[in-house]
């Protein structure tokens, strides 16, 4: 059984940074895709960031593009995203995301490419 647990989310003020974590148990894919999402009251999920677990290629949202980095731990166990000169519009739930077959780069910031989800961490920037 695949389980995602996020941690690193808080309150920070506007041109700060938080890094973003997702432990991963279970999870072996070598060939699909795992991606940071996040939602905002009233909004949807929107595709953050995400990395290609065989190829390690990374793909951003167009609104976080320069300012967060996706990457995984040599072991491939911990997922990251490192948010640099965040912005009140920044402020969502966080959530890791991992498919488990593979995914095309046309579609690797598509929520309903993934497969397993984590609960969730908060992040909230003031102004």
């Amino acid at each position: 059984q695949v389980q995602l647990v996020e941690s690193g989310g808080g309150s920070v003020q506007a041109g700060g940074s938080l890094r973003l974590s997702c432990a991963t148990s279970g999870y072996t894919s070598s060939n699909a895709a795992m991606a940071w999402f996040r939602q905002a009251p009233g909004k949807e999920r929107e595709g953050v960031a995400a990395i290609s677990t065989g190829s390690g290629s990374t793909f951003y949202g167009d609104s976080v593009k320069g300012r967060f980095t996706i990457s995984q731990d040599n072991a491939k166990t911990t997922l990251y995203l490192q948010m640099n000169s965040l912005k009140p519009e920044d402020t969502a739930m966080y959530y890791c995301a991992a498919s488990t077959y593979y995914v095309s780069v046309w579609l690797i910031l598509k929520a309903y490419k993934y497969n397993y989800w984590g609960q969730g961490t908060q992040v909230t920037v003031s102004s």
